[in-house]
């Protein structure tokens, strides 16, 4: 099915949005990081993931999340309308991971595609098969965060997850003709190794769709959440990535002709 008849096809969907609720965490503005232009990031409650780099441990809990309806994501992204315009920004959701709450994440966008405002998915893609086509279509941009392509090296990052489905969404993506930014958090010792990193820019260039690759160097801004919320931070202690390590690496994707940051 081409792009243009599967937009037709899901233009009759009623996503009933006054009854969709969802549990948000928090908002943020930014820039830069979280998509092109200025973004309102709206941060959603509950990840399946416990990442040892984790950065938002305050969101692993769908409990911890305020209930919020999509016309209230609606009044707060129209204040911004202005500034979304003049700098080619938009919305993001992130998390927590968005696709543990998919039928909310699917209203909102639905709804900001029925006003003109860009969206983009901040998602590890574990749960990819959650998402449908509908609500990838209505979306303009997805962060996907490719934490390891060795199978053992990212069970080991996130708590025991498999790869495998991270895999498949990337690859239903570019089926569905979606843009893309691949995110890889490079935390030496653990995922740069070249049996690690060489097979992973393989995989990322062959996908066709990809816009950019972010290399981004591990840190530890996050144990202040981790001391607050009496968690140990699991990479406590461990250097960041040298300037030269990160250059390493994001020369490994650009062989491939990828642009990368």
């Amino acid at each position: 099915m081409r792009l243009d008849e599967a937009r037709a096809t899901f233009a009759t969907v009623d996503t009933s949005r006054q009854t969709v609720t969802g549990m948000v965490h928090s908002w943020d503005l930014s820039t830069a990081v979280d998509g092109p232009g200025a973004r309102l990031v709206l941060f959603l409650s509950g990840c399946p993931l416990r990442c040892l780099y984790c950065q938002n441990p305050d969101t692993w809990s769908e409990r911890d999340g305020a209930p919020t309806s999509v016309d209230d994501v609606l009044r707060k992204l129209r204040r911004y309308r202005a500034l979304f315009e003049r700098t080619g920004g938009g919305i993001t959701i992130s998390g927590g991971e968005p696709l543990l709450q998919p039928k909310f994440t699917a209203a909102v966008f639905r709804a900001c595609a029925e006003e003109g405002i860009a969206t983009a998915l901040d998602t590890s893609g574990a749960l990819g098969a959650r998402a449908t086509d509908e609500l990838l279509l209505d979306t303009d941009l997805v962060l996907l965060d490719i934490k390891s392509f060795a199978p053992t090296t990212y069970a080991r990052i996130t708590g025991g997850a498999e790869v495998a489905p991270t895999l498949r969404f990337a690859r239903r993506l570019a089926g569905l003709e979606r843009r893309v930014w691949i995110r890889f958090v490079l935390v030496p010792g653990l995922n740069d190794s070249p049996d690690n990193v060489e097979p992973l820019a393989d995989f990322v260039a062959d996908l066709g769709n990809i816009e950019r690759v972010d290399v981004l160097p591990f840190h530890t801004l996050a144990v202040p959440k981790y001391q607050a919320l009496g968690l140990p931070f699991p990479l406590a202690g461990r250097p960041a990535p040298t300037p030269e390590q990160t250059a390493h690496v994001r020369s490994r994707f650009a062989a491939r002709g990828l642009t990368v940051t």
